[in-house]
């Protein structure tokens, strides 16, 4: 499990700094999160978010610590979804789970973004937030949350159940995904994978 856990902010740091070499306005620092909260169970998930933290100080800076929390928030979200909350019998279901870590997500960082940071942490999510500027520093941090994490955590989910789906079923500690047997997993995935990708292309047709 532990080599389970490592893996997964390995995942995440690697996420995370291709979307930043990448310029993308999106963080894809949740994928190992999420596995692992999926596969594990929601506070190994959490662990893997803590020393994701950690682990992207040497490349980012210490402003990743207190985003801990949103991690821990995200996994626990994913992994008692798919578990106590019934969120993965279905890929509707799923995809609502996915929906509540936005809101989950979106919620905890925007305090951290406003108090610790002034409103601009220098991601380049921040221009959605000058964007929005009209609505107030706590309405401009809170949507630009809203809107970034939508994409970014939508298309998060699905790469990690398709990854999850992809490992044999006794690894599975607990957890009801969606998608079936066989192949049904690929769809669920896929349908996913191009919601996300198609709102992330419209926002960078518009400039974002």
């Amino acid at each position: 499990m532990l080599v389970f856990v490592a893996l997964g902010a390995a995942l995440n740091v690697v996420g995370n700094t291709a979307a930043t070499a990448a310029g993308l306005p999106l963080f894809i620092d949740m994928i190992g999160t999420c596995l692992v909260a999926l596969v594990l169970g929601p506070w190994w998930g959490a662990l893997v978010a803590v020393v994701t933290s950690f682990a992207l100080v040497p490349i980012s800076g210490a402003g990743n610590i207190p985003f801990a929390i949103v991690g821990v928030g995200a996994a626990l979200t994913w992994g008692y979804g798919v578990r106590q909350l019934g969120l993965g019998r279905t890929a509707t279901r799923y995809f609502l789970l996915n929906l509540l870590v936005v809101v989950v997500v979106a919620v905890l960082a925007t305090p951290i973004v406003l108090w610790l940071f002034g409103g601009a942490t220098g991601h380049p999510s921040d221009v959605i937030t000058a964007a929005l500027a009209s609505l107030g520093p706590v309405g401009a941090v809170l949507a630009d949350n809203v809107l970034v994490n939508l994409v970014d955590k939508v298309l998060t989910g699905y790469i990690a159940l398709a990854a999850a789906r992809a490992l044999p079923p006794h690894l599975i500690q607990g957890a009801v995904l969606p998608g079936g047997a066989g192949r049904g997993w690929v769809v669920v995935a896929a349908t996913g994978i191009a919601g996300a990708v198609v709102v992330l292309v419209a926002l960078r047709a518009v400039g974002v």
